[in-house]
C-alpha cells in the first residue's frame, strides 16, 4: 500500500481515509421517521442489502442514524436508538469493506457502536449533550463537528446571522477548542457548516457561496445538502425531484474543495466527483 502524506491520512478504526481527495458517504438511516427514506431500512436485512448497494456504487463511508435529526423530529430514548444502530454496524463492520460512520449525539451510542467497529462520529450537535465530549475522547475515533443552533425541534423557528459564514466559523472554532481540552486533537476532526440546520434558504445559499472562508480552520468539510429544504426552495421541487440540484451543489461542493460529500444518491454522486477528477488531472 502506498502511503499518502501524514496531513491527509484519518485513520478511522482499522481503516485510513485519504483526505487527499473528495469522498462520497452514503446515508444509511435506521430511523422511522426519518424526512427522505424513513422506515424503508430499518429491518436489518434491508439496512445492509442497502449498505451493501451504496459501497458497490462507491462509497467509502456509510453513515448510520438512528435518530431523525428533521425540523421537527421527536427525541428517541439512548436505548431506542441503540437498538436501532448497534446491529447494522456490527453486521456492516463484519460483512462489508467500507468506513462506518455513526450518526449519532448519545454518548452511550458512541461508546457501544466504537466498540462494535464504527470508524468515525459525525455529531449534530457537536459533541454539546452531557458526557458526550468525554465519550467520544475514549473511543479514539475521528469526530465531525457541524453547526447548529438550538435543537431539531425548535432550530428552524426563527434563525438570525449578521454574518452566517463568520458567524459558523466561530461556532466550529469555539468547538475544536472544547474538543482539544478534553484530548480530541484537531487532526481528529471534521467538519459540518450544517446546511439546513438553523438556517433559512439565503443563510444556506450565502454559506455555501462563502463556504472557502471555513478552509481557515485548517480541517477537511463535510459537505451535506441532500435532498434538502434549501434545493426544494431554490427549485420549487418536492423531496423526491431534488436529485438534479443535489449534484449540482455536489460538484460545488467539490470544487469549494470539500472532502466528504454526505448523500442519499451515491452512484450519481460518485459519477460527478470522478468526473471533476478527470477534468482536474488532465495535462
Amino acid at each position: 500500500m502506498t502511503l499518502v502524506p501524514s496531513s491527509t491520512r484519518l485513520p478511522c478504526g482499522n481503516r485510513v481515509l485519504d483526505l487527499a481527495h473528495t469522498h462520497v458517504m452514503g446515508i444509511l438511516n435506521v430511523t422511522p421517521d426519518s424526512f427522505s427514506d424513513g422506515g424503508r431500512f430499518s429491518q436489518l436485512d434491508a439496512a445492509l442489502r442497502h449498505a451493501e448497494a451504496m459501497v458497490a456504487a462507491g462509497a467509502t463511508l456509510i453513515d448510520v442514524g438512528g435518530e431523525s435529526t428533521r425540523p421537527g423530529a421527536r427525541a428517541v430514548s439512548p436505548l431506542e436508538e441503540l437498538e436501532r444502530v448497534a446491529p447494522i454496524v456490527e453486521r456492516i463492520h463484519r460483512e462489508l469493506d467500507v468506513i462506518i460512520s455513526v450518526d449519532t449525539s448519545t454518548p452511550a451510542v458512541m461508546r457501544e457502536t466504537a466498540r462494535l467497529g464504527a470508524g468515525l462520529i459525525n455529531d449534530v450537535r457537536s459533541l454539546r449533550r452531557d458526557g458526550a465530549l468525554d465519550a467520544a475522547a475514549a473511543t479514539g475515533l475521528p469526530v465531525c463537528l457541524m453547526h447548529m443552533l438550538g435543537e431539531p425541534g425548535d432550530m428552524q423557528d426563527n434563525p438570525h446571522y449578521d454574518d452566517v459564514t463568520s458567524e459558523v466559523g466561530a461556532f466550529l472554532a469555539e468547538r475544536m477548542a472544547s474538543c482539544a481540552a478534553v484530548g480530541i486533537a484537531a487532526e481528529r476532526i471534521i467538519l459540518d457548516p450544517g446546511f439546513g440546520f438553523a438556517k433559512n434558504l439565503q443563510h444556506n445559499l450565502s454559506l455555501f457561496k462563502h463556504m472557502e472562508a471555513l478552509h481557515a480552520l485548517g480541517r477537511p468539510l463535510l459537505v451535506g445538502v441532500s435532498r434538502k429544504s434549501m434545493i426544494g426552495q431554490a427549485l420549487n421541487r418536492p423531496v423526491g425531484e431534488r436529485l438534479h440540484g443535489g449534484l449540482a451543489l455536489a460538484a460545488l461542493a467539490v470544487v469549494k474543495g470539500a472532502r466528504i460529500l454526505r448523500v442519499h444518491d451515491v452512484a450519481e454522486t460518485v459519477d460527478v466527483v470522478r468526473m471533476i477528477t478527470a477534468v482536474e488531472s488532465a495535462e
